[in-house]
């Protein structure tokens, strides 16, 4: 019966198939806070509780500024001198404190930002931000140390495979945190927002628990960490001919897809007047997309396909993407917007996919790990300034139409969103330009040069 069990292939005897299920909760638990926090609160504090959307995007994204940590984080896990012998776990317990943290305080500031008392907004919105900064501060650590103790437990066989389900449990998390928490909320109200809040701080923390227990041995106590080692590295790597410029378009093209994450959900409310739980279920819907992306990238590699050519694919689907949600708005579809959600979804995929594997050409002597942290730094914090850039620029040019600056056809609530997803149109054309002399460098390598599977995603 084991064969018919996914991803059975991944257990082994020093890791077997029920320890491994139950290491993967803590990636579950990281898609339902991930669901929580850029799904539904950011939608639900614009909307219905009236915070500015600039606000709301630098709350967002101000966990972000830990992702260049990342590497850092794994680097440090790996030499941690810790007395009792531990390595990852003290990270894995610090990640999952900050994050049942960051959620015990939102209902807190949610409640004053609900019915605030005379000059306690501030308040609200500064324990709001607080936050989500210490949720998103704990999902960085958290799944960093976690994927890096997957791989000390996973023999070099099943590795792969193991990274693979990981990441597969982590879309299962969004997925399910995504439609779950559309089902509860489909009749909105303060009081059940903070209930269903609460419920997921609980069980953020049960899963993380459930997922580190008893998960690593006991070792001899470390010494000293090395001195001087990563600093060398990273001046080499970006020594690497071509790799500023892969790195750029990364991190252009992380913005051209994150502008609308703090946008989109509050557009569906505010101007196609969808409700709490419809406008909750776009994050399943990206999800779903993304999923498919990979899937269909795995076929198109195979086949010999070009990584930075499978890229510039998710880059000109994304334009119809971002104009069928332009266009939902006049002509009052949502089913057309959640087809756009959908197909954003899908061409962030494609892009996504197609770096990381270029990113995986570029590793020279073992320094698979510094070249695909720094992937994963550039593309996470290239995905908060995009947030946040996109909420300020949301209100502003939506405050310029709605006092009549920009003119009377312009004079409406969709000014605001519509510029925003104009911006992220504009830029898909400024990364495919630079894009094109990676393709260029890229033409003498042979199809068997690349090599994809879900083992090649990170954390």
């Amino acid at each position: 019966m084991a064969r018919y069990v996914p991803f059975a292939d991944a257990a082994s005897a020093e890791l077997p198939l029920t320890r491994l299920w139950r290491l993967s909760l803590f990636q579950v638990a990281i898609g339902l806070a991930t669901a929580l926090l850029v799904g539904t609160l950011n939608r639900v504090m614009i909307v219905e509780l009236g915070v500015p959307a600039w606000w709301v995007a630098l709350s967002v994204a101000l966990p972000l500024v830990f992702a260049p940590m990342r590497a850092m984080i794994g680097y440090r896990s790996d030499t941690h001198p810790s007395a009792l012998g531990l390595r990852r776990l003290p990270y894995l317990w610090m990640g999952n404190l900050l994050m049942f943290g960051g959620l015990a305080i939102m209902p807190f500031a949610l409640l004053l930002l609900a019915d605030p008392p005379p000059g306690t907004l501030w308040l609200g919105r500064v324990g709001a931000g607080l936050a989500f900064v210490l949720a998103g501060a704990g999902i960085q650590i958290t799944q960093t140390a976690g994927m890096a103790l997957a791989s000390d437990l996973a023999t070099p066989e099943t590795r792969p495979r193991v990274v693979a389900f990981l990441y597969t449990a982590l879309l299962v998390g969004l997925l399910v945190g995504a439609a779950g928490l559309g089902w509860m909320l489909a009749e909105f109200s303060p009081k059940r927002l903070i209930q269903v809040v609460q419920g997921c701080a609980v069980a953020v923390m049960v899963l993380n628990l459930t997922a580190l227990w008893r998960q690593e041995a006991r070792g001899t106590r470390r010494g000293a960490r090395p001195v001087g080692g990563f600093g060398v590295q990273w001046r080499a790597l970006m020594a690497m001919p071509g790799m500023r410029r892969f790195l750029w378009t990364v991190g252009l093209g992380t913005c051209a897809f994150s502008m609308q994450d703090i946008v989109l959900e509050p557009y569906g409310g505010e101007v196609l007047g969808l409700a709490v739980g419809h406008t909750s279920a776009l994050t399943a819907l990206s999800a779903m997309g993304a999923m498919l992306a990979f899937a269909w990238s795995a076929h198109q590699v195979a086949r010999g396909t070009d990584t930075c050519r499978l890229g510039a694919r998710g880059l000109l689907l994304g334009l119809p993407a971002f104009a069928m949600v332009v266009f939902a708005a006049p002509l009052q579809a949502p089913w057309l917007f959640q087809a756009g959600a959908f197909l954003i979804g899908m061409a962030g995929g494609l892009f996504a996919v197609g770096m990381l594997l270029t990113a995986m050409e570029f590793v020279q002597g073992g320094a698979s790990g510094l070249v695909l942290g720094a992937w994963g730094a550039v593309q996470a914090s290239a995905a908060g300034v995009a947030m946040a850039l996109g909420g300020a620029l949301r209100d502003g040019v939506g405050y310029l139409a709605m006092a009549g600056h920009l003119g009377a056809p312009l004079q409406s609530p969709v000014t605001g969103y519509s510029f925003v997803f104009h911006v992220e149109i504009y830029l898909l054309f400024v990364v495919l330009i630079a894009l094109g002399p990676l393709v260029r460098r890229r033409r003498g390598l042979t199809p068997s040069a690349a090599r994809f599977g879900l083992a090649e995603m990170p954390g």
